[in-house]
């Protein structure tokens, strides 16, 4: 049997700062006056004593050996399950009133970063609330940084053993060890959503919108404070959010060297130079399309193809229009961009662009060994040998990744969703990209209007998607639960 009490008390501490960061948007309410500040007092009490409780007993099962790699696993997709449990109150007891399912759906799509809402007339919900909504995507923004950085390399998720810590290729330099990757990338997260936020007040933005978005956009999480998304910002909105979200894509690692002094691990990184060649790629196409549809060859055109891509991409969510409208082309493209991704290491989700790299390096050494039977062809990342391990932790991804949308698929068709809901819901809940397509759950809607089932399933996808699936597969195998 797991000892799950050195799990339980790393989860309670979590839960139990939760509840901290709730006095956030308590005093965001008390400053507006606007008579809901008891909601995140009451929401803060009853989540900071339950993480408490749940610390206090398992206290006593912590020792200084750490973690087994069975209670790593647990204890990752755990967190994932109670922090959405206990973000949810607010929703439930604050102005939404929102049900257990809509509450639980908009806590998972937050602290997720998928940025998929069920709430409306999001411009009219108290300060706290519009406040915990950013608070839910920067903090799993962050989150998802570090489980990336230390525990999906450990555990040999996705291809992700690759990005080891002990052996990262850091262009000569070593990098510090787990505790100081983290802290090392919350000194970087910081510093661009300061940045962030700074800029978007410079576009016009009040501070109060510019602070949320920009833990948003940092978080590549989408959540905004209008139903209209960023429709109702102007050009100088757009091009800054266009540029941190970007810069949220990138693999943090690499902005921690750049401030160390060196710029050439980040200008070398193949999955730098093959996320700007896609994002490129893109924008070219989607901008002529849309110059030759609508817009004609104007700056808009350019604009609206540059925001909408790198947000797509980038997983981030946010729409300037409704691109639903802009033709098949358009809307079959987005459909595939929110399947690309970005950096392993940063806030980005979906398959991730060194997949990619590592796949189609696979597909080129077999067509080598074609044309050259007697020749010996092996796939190469960064310059090294990629190990049989490796790619078979890919290749086994990309398997479960598209098997993942065509199950989830089928469970939301038998919920009663037309063929574009489904289909376009699994693939954003998977990916952790936010709006799907269609006129209900597409760029210009919203989710509330799913039926609970439906709802409930695209949670539980969001949450596999974010985990990068295999985490929270393993959990259901006989073979991880015998001792």
């Amino acid at each position: 049997m797991i000892d799950i009490r050195p799990v339980g008390y790393v989860i309670g501490l979590l839960v139990a700062t939760l509840g901290l960061t709730m006095l956030g948007p308590l005093l965001a309410d008390l400053a507006a006056g606007n008579g809901h500040w008891p909601v995140f007092l009451e929401s803060s009490v009853i989540t900071i004593m339950a993480g408490a409780l749940v610390a206090v007993a398992c206290s006593n099962g912590v020792t200084s050996g750490g973690l087994s790699l069975r209670q790593t696993f647990l204890l990752t997709s755990l967190v994932w399950i109670a922090l959405p449990a206990f973000g949810a109150l607010p929703f439930v007891l604050g102005e939404t009133q929102s049900s257990w399912t809509d509450a639980f759906f908009e806590a998972m799509s937050g602290i997720t970063t998928t940025g998929s809402t069920v709430l409306t007339g999001i411009q009219t919900l108290p300060e706290g609330i519009l406040l915990w909504r950013g608070i839910l995507q920067w903090l799993g923004g962050i989150g998802i940084i570090v489980v990336a950085m230390v525990f999906l390399p450990e555990l040999k998720v996705g291809g992700m053993q690759v990005f080891r810590s002990e052996a990262f290729d850091t262009m000569g330099k070593i990098l510090p060890r787990a505790a100081e990757i983290a802290s090392s990338i919350s000194v970087v997260y910081v510093g661009l959503t300061f940045s962030c936020a700074l800029a978007y007040s410079l576009t016009g933005m009040t501070p109060f919108d510019a602070t949320i978005h920009a833990m948003t956009t940092v978080s590549t999480g989408g959540f905004a404070n209008t139903d209209a998304s960023f429709g109702m910002y102007g050009a100088g909105a757009h091009y800054v959010g266009s540029a941190f979200m970007f810069l949220a894509a990138l693999p943090f690692v690499r902005y921690i060297q750049l401030v160390g002094g060196s710029a050439r691990p980040l200008l070398l990184d193949p999955q730098v130079r093959g996320f700007m060649i896609a994002i490129g790629v893109c924008v070219i196409a989607i901008s002529l399309s849309l110059a030759y549809s609508t817009h004609g060859f104007a700056e808009i055109a350019f604009r609206e193809a540059l925001f909408n891509v790198v947000s797509i991409m980038s997983g981030t969510g946010y729409a300037s229009a409704d691109y639903m409208q802009w033709g098949p082309f358009c809307v079959t493209a987005f459909f595939f961009i929110g399947l690309i991704g970005g950096c392993a290491g940063s806030t980005a989700c979906s398959v991730k662009v060194f997949r990619y790299q590592i796949l189609f390096a696979s597909i080129g050494s077999q067509i080598r060994q074609i044309h050259a039977p007697h020749g010996v062809f092996q796939p190469r990342y960064q310059g090294r040998v990629v190990s049989e391990d490796i790619m078979n932790s890919v290749i086994s991804f990309f398997v479960v990744f598209i098997v993942s949308i065509g199950i989830i698929s089928v469970l939301l068709s038998m919920t009663g969703l037309d063929f574009i809901t489904s289909v376009s819901g699994a693939a954003t809940a998977i990916a952790n990209v936010g709006p799907g397509l269609g006129n209900e759950i597409g760029p210009a809607g919203n989710f509330g209007g799913l039926n609970d089932t439906a709802k409930w399933i695209l949670s539980f996808a969001m949450f596999m998607g974010r985990l990068e699936l295999m985490v929270v597969l393993v959990l259901f195998t006989a073979a991880f639960w015998r001792s």
